[in-house]
Formats: C-alpha cells, sequence, structure tokens
C-alpha cells in the first residue's frame, strides 16, 4: 500500500521516540549533583562505580580503590582492588563496607589489581564483572615509588595482564567467588590481541549475556599496542562461553569515534548505551557523554543528538564547575527507568597527573 504524504508524516512521528527516547530521559533530564553524595576514602583514589539495590532495600555500591601514595595513573594498573560501600539513598553518601575483590596472589590472573566493576543479576546470583591483572615482580611501596612509572616493568606487565573475569555471590554482602579463568581472554591478530577490559554486560530476561568490552591490538612491530577499540562477546548465560562477534570493533578511530567505558540498560524501546566520547569526534567535546541505541546489543546506531552530557556540572550548593576527568558513567535502572547517574571524577584543571582528590560521585535524574 502507497503511504501518502500525511501518512508518512505520522509514521515517522511514531517512530521518532524509539531513537531519542535516551537522549530525552539524559540530557533533559540531569538534576544537582548534591555535594555531600556519592563516596570517596581517605587515602585513597577512588575510581569508577556500579550500583545496584539489594534485598534488604539498600543500596550497594562497588568502586575501585588504591593508595594515594601511588600515582593516580598509573597506579590502578598493579594495586586497585574492588570495595563496597552501601547507602540507604541512591544519592549516598555511601559508607565503606568491605573489600570485595582483593589482591590474592601473583599466580592469579587478577592476582595483584582488579579493577572496572559493573554489578548485575540475575534471578538470585549478584555477578561482579571486572578487570584483572598481575605481575611478577616485587610491591610497589614509598621505598621505590620513584621508579614508578608507566614505562616501568610493573607497568608494562600489568597492562599487558588486563583480561576480564566474573565474580559471584548470592548477596551483595559476599563472599564473591572468583573464577581461576577470565571469561573474555586476548585473541592473536584481532582487536583485542593485546587486552581486554571494561566489561559492560546485559543480561537479559533468558539468562543470555550481552557484554561490550575494550580491547587494544599489537601493532605490526610486535611492541606497541594500538588504540581502543570497542567490541561485542554475547554468551548463553553469565558462565559462559563467551563468544566475540566480528573481525572489527563495534566503536574505533575508523568507526564513528573512538569510545570509552559504555554503560548499558535496555527498555520496551530496545537497549541504550552512554559511553565516554574518548576524543570528541562523536559529540564534539573530548570527554563529553554519547548515547547510541540498537534494536539487539549487537547493532549500534548514534542517537540524532548524541550528546549526553558534558563536563560541567551543576552541584546544589549553587556552584556550576567543570570538573577536571569525569569518567566511568554508570547508569542505575529502577522499574525500567535510569533514576541515577554515577560518575568517577577528579578536581583540578583536567589530566590525572594535575588532581589531587578523585570520588565517585551521582547526578540524580528528573
Amino acid at each position: 500500500m502507497k503511504l501518502l504524504p500525511k501518512q508518512v508524516i505520522y509514521l515517522l512521528l511514531c517512530l521518532l521516540p524509539v531513537v531519542c527516547h535516551a537522549q530525552n530521559i539524559i540530557s533533559n533530564n540531569l538534576q544537582e549533583a548534591p555535594v555531600n553524595g556519592g563516596f570517596e576514602m581517605e587515602d585513597y583514589w577512588v575510581w569508577g562505580s556500579a550500583v545496584i539495590k539489594g534485598e534488604d532495600g539498600k543500596y550497594h555500591m562497588y568502586a575501585s580503590r588504591w593508595p594515594k601514595y601511588l600515582p593516580f595513573h598509573p597506579g590502578w594498573m598493579i594495586a586497585s582492588e574492588i570495595v563496597h560501600a552501601v547507602s540507604n539513598r541512591p544519592e549516598g553518601p555511601y559508607k565503606y563496607v568491605d573489600v570485595a575483590l582483593g589482591a590474592r596472589g601473583t599466580q592469579f590472573w587478577d592476582g595483584r589489581s582488579s579493577h572496572n566493576p559493573k554489578i548485575v543479576k540475575y534471578k538470585d546470583t549478584y555477578i561482579l564483572y571486572y578487570m584483572g591483572s598481575t605481575h611478577p615482580f616485587e610491591e610497589v611501596t614509598t621505598e621505590n615509588v620513584d621508579e614508578f612509572t608507566l614505562a616501568s616493568k610493573w607497568c608494562i606487565a600489568g597492562r599487558w595482564r588486563k583480561r576480564i573475569g566474573v565474580a559471584t555471590s548470592k548477596t551483595p554482602y559476599g563472599p564473591w567467588k572468583r573464577l581461576d579463568e577470565p571469561i573474555l581472554d586476548v585473541a592473536p591478530n584481532t582487536f583485542y590481541s593485546f587486552l581486554t577490559s571494561n566489561p559492560s554486560p546485559l543480561i537479559k530476561e533468558d539468562g543470555s549475556v550481552v557484554m561490550l568490552f575494550k580491547g587494544r591490538s599489537y601493532l605490526e612491530d610486535g611492541i606497541k599496542h594500538g588504540d581502543m577499540g570497542v567490541g561485542v562477546a554475547t554468551a548463553p548465560s553469565f558462565e559462559g562461553p563467551y563468544t566475540v562477534l566480528g573481525d572489527a570493533p563495534l566503536f574505533s578511530m575508523d568507526r564513528f569515534g573512538e569510545i570509552e567505558d559504555p554503560a548499558l540498560w535496555s527498555d520496551k524501546n530496545g537497549f541504550h548505551m552512554l559511553a565516554k566520547d574518548q576524543r570528541g569526534l562523536i559529540t564534539g567535546h573530548e570527554g563529553d557523554g554519547l548515547l547510541a541505541h540498537s534494536e539487539d546489543g549487537i547493532h549500534w546506531v548514534l542517537d540524532n543528538n548524541p550528546q549526553a552530557y558534558t563536563k560541567t556540572v551543576k552541584w546544589d550548593n549553587g556552584k556550576t564547575i567543570k570538573q577536571g576527568q569525569l569518567e566511568r558513567p554508570f547508569v542505575l535502572v529502577e522499574n525500567g527507568q535510569p533514576t541515577h547517574l554515577f560518575f568517577a571524577t577528579m578536581d583540578g584543571p583536567g589530566g590525572f597527573g594535575n588532581g589531587t582528590q578523585t570520588w565517585n560521585m551521582v547526578i540524580p535524574l528528573k
């Protein structure tokens, strides 16, 4: 049947909410960030959080931390652990409870560092996705920290050994059962031949998993690694096996632009992604947030107006501040709707070496 012009317009208007749904409920609904919300710890760098509401009615945050005697970057690469904090409200403030995943020995694939947590639940099981790494060298202490740089032996090994794993528990308080092998290893001659990191999972109603992840490949000389690429892996259940789909990343310098730290959620309109625009090739501003959508979690399209947020934050004390860093976005979803955005943030003018304080902040959505 041939559609008349008015019918075409009506059909496009009906489809418009599907394309713009995520954009409307993020950028147009950002509220003021509570100054006394979120989570921070004295004497620690705190970074990247994921939050879930437990059966106890409390909100449980899992975040990365590492001691401040190490430089922020690349201290996380060799000494991060994932801690658990709790609040009665999603805004916080969150109070430290315990270490969920700490160091467990050089011989384990994640024995030295656990980082980038993402928490999900399926039926009666809490599933903590994370990046882990190890290295075979002595500890970095206050006595030898001057030798610790991005080019040092610790970082060369720690970065090269980054892999993705999961830990499970029947309660948000643990204990957490880790696997002795990563769920997503590297593979030769792929865009993830050097490392796998930054898991972003979404578990469907049938228990199957769509997981976006960050990969890097070796360059032709076999020494240096390339730019970041974000790919997708699927699995019949959170236990695996995980299969990477396609020979090329979904997002890269050659496709859309380089992004990092995608956060996923789904609703009646499909799958949605919130991520950091690493170089500003999509939003026009380095470090701003972008939105994309998908029907299946595998094939992604940028939203019509992809900019979701900027690094300029309005606080509930009346101040508006451009944050030094605004990273690791996480979307808290309740009753099928995004309610809060969580970010890792840093003071200062920008740049990991210029900040003196980090914390996990939260922005409520209207």
